[in-house]
Order: C-alpha cells, then sequence, then structure tokens
C-alpha cells in the first residue's frame, strides 16, 4: 500500500520538475536565451500546437485549392466539366434515340419497303369544306367571290362544322403525269414528267425533315406539314433546302432532275402520307 502513494509522487515530481533551456554562443559561451521548462509543460504546449496544426491544415484542405495538390485528389474544375459532360451526354444519347427512332420511320418512305396500306382518300374528298348560302345567309353572286378570294389567297375558308380536311395542297411541278398512283403496283406515288431543271415548289407549308441521297431515288427531300402529313419529293436534280429550315406554299425548294438508280429521265416522284398512309395526291391535288 505505501509504494503506490510513492510511485504518483514521483510521476508528479517528473512532471514538474523544473528544467532551463538556455542558448549559448559556441564561441563565448555567452547565454543568449533561456527558458524554464517542465514536463508538463512540453506535453501541453506541444498537444496545443498539434491540435493547431492540425486545425490549420484542414482548413487549408478543406477551403482552398490547395487540396488538389493531394496525389488522387480530382480537381473541382475538373469534377464539374464532368458533371456537365454528363448531362450533355445523356441528352445528345436521347436526341439520338429519337433520331433514330424517326429515321427507323422515314426509312421505308425513302426505300420504298412498305406496306400496301392506302388512306381512304374517298373520305377526305367528301368531307372537304362546302360553304353553304344558307349558313353564311348571302347571294349566289356573295358566295362566288368568296371561292374567288379563298383560291387567290390559296387557303380555304373553314366553316363551323367539322372537317377532316384543313390544309390544301398544290401541285409541287408543272409537268404531265407519266405513272398514275396504284396502290396494287405499290406504286403509292405520282411520277409527274417536267422539263429538267423545272422548279419543285413546296405543295404546302411545312418543316424540311430530310434533305439528302439516297442510292435509288437520288436528291430527296421531305417536307412535314400540320395535321400530320407528310410529303416526298425524290430524283431531283439539286435540293435548295436543308433540314430544318421552314418553307412556305410554293416556295421552291429543288429542281426536276433524274437522279438515282430507279430512274428513266427527268421527271418529280411524288408522294403524300397522312399518319403513315399512302395518299393519292390526285385525290388532293390539281395537277392539270
Amino acid at each position: 500500500m505505501s509504494k503506490k502513494p510513492k510511485s504518483k509522487g514521483k510521476l508528479k515530481q517528473k512532471l514538474t520538475d523544473k528544467y532551463r533551456l538556455v542558448v549559448l554562443n559556441e564561441d563565448t559561451f555567452e547565454e543568449r536565451f533561456s527558458l524554464k521548462l517542465s514536463r508538463l509543460n512540453v506535453f501541453v504546449l506541444g498537444g496545443v500546437l498539434s491540435f493547431l496544426l492540425i486545425l490549420i491544415t484542414t482548413f487549408f484542405i478543406t477551403f482552398t485549392p490547395i487540396k488538389e495538390f493531394i496525389p488522387g485528389y480530382s480537381s473541382t474544375d475538373l469534377k464539374i466539366k464532368a458533371t456537365k459532360l454528363a448531362f450533355q451526354t445523356d441528352s445528345l444519347k436521347r436526341k439520338l434515340d429519337v433520331l433514330n427512332n424517326y429515321t427507323k420511320a422515314l426509312q421505308p418512305i425513302l426505300t420504298g419497303q412498305i406496306k400496301a396500306d392506302v388512306l381512304d382518300t374517298t373520305k377526305i374528298e367528301s368531307s372537304k369544306v362546302v360553304i353553304k348560302d344558307s349558313l353564311l345567309n348571302a347571294s349566289r353572286e356573295d358566295s362566288l367571290f368568296r371561292e374567288k378570294i379563298e383560291s387567290r389567297d390559296r387557303f380555304p375558308i373553314q366553316n363551323s362544322t367539322s372537317s377532316n380536311v384543313k390544309i390544301v395542297f398544290f401541285a409541287p411541278v408543272t409537268g404531265s403525269i407519266s405513272q398514275p398512283f396504284d396502290a396494287k403496283t405499290k406504286h403509292l406515288a405520282v411520277d409527274i414528267t417536267a422539263s429538267k431543271n423545272a422548279p419543285v415548289k413546296a405543295t404546302a407549308d411545312g418543316t424540311v425533315i430530310f434533305s439528302g441521297w439516297t442510292t435509288e431515288t437520288g436528291y430527296v427531300i421531305i417536307l412535314k406539314h400540320a395535321y400530320n402529313y407528310i410529303s416526298v419529293y425524290k430524283h431531283n436534280g439539286n435540293l435548295l433546302k436543308q433540314q430544318g429550315d421552314f418553307v412556305k406554299s410554293g416556295e421552291v425548294i429543288a429542281s426536276v432532275g433524274s437522279t438515282g438508280e430507279l430512274t428513266t429521265g427527268p421527271h418529280l416522284h411524288f408522294e403524300l402520307w397522312s399518319d403513315g398512309y399512302a395518299v393519292n395526291p390526285t385525290n388532293l391535288i390539281d395537277f392539270k
């Protein structure tokens, strides 16, 4: 029992014993600096300095760019750029998927490998808008004048009744039909013979969704119109519009040519589609 108090007393004495740290001049042994210390003071001072060093180091690593010099630590700018690239890649992937799906939908039109499903255009013909004098409470002369203005503006005047036809198409080129639309032979278009380099015009307002070259049909341009109509122009001599361009009805988009493998001379191969079905253009367009 007497040994434990003695050992505690010795430990306390060792920690509190005073020492003097003296700095002397090597040549003259003159005292330059002296400091009274104890083991306890050294331990406390060392602990405080170590804590401050750790705190300062942590601050610089956390809140300054100095951390980028640590091996294996990526820079902040690199992380930001990587994040942006990841978002851009995801966005491009989505756009690419949409474009691929759209290309797959257009591929049968471009290559001619399509089903012989033909839209019943007799229903469209029968549903064309007819403006009745009784509805307008107008005379016969007023009706004729109204019809004349409607033809001049190239836009139909709709009445209050519902109608499936809300767009008017016009002949894309001046010429004669050399091969008519025939669903039985899968010729889902009309071939119009015209002079070489004659202007090919947009059949209606629309946006160019394809403008390029195919082996079989040469220079091809495709327009998307209102109400899910699509018009296709093949065997052109050259193309004047690019994908994404908006064109007005009657605007020149190409010229008549004889390009591609499946051609016998200067002509326009013209197709009209509605909701994925081939439409006989002669049912909606006066080619005379």
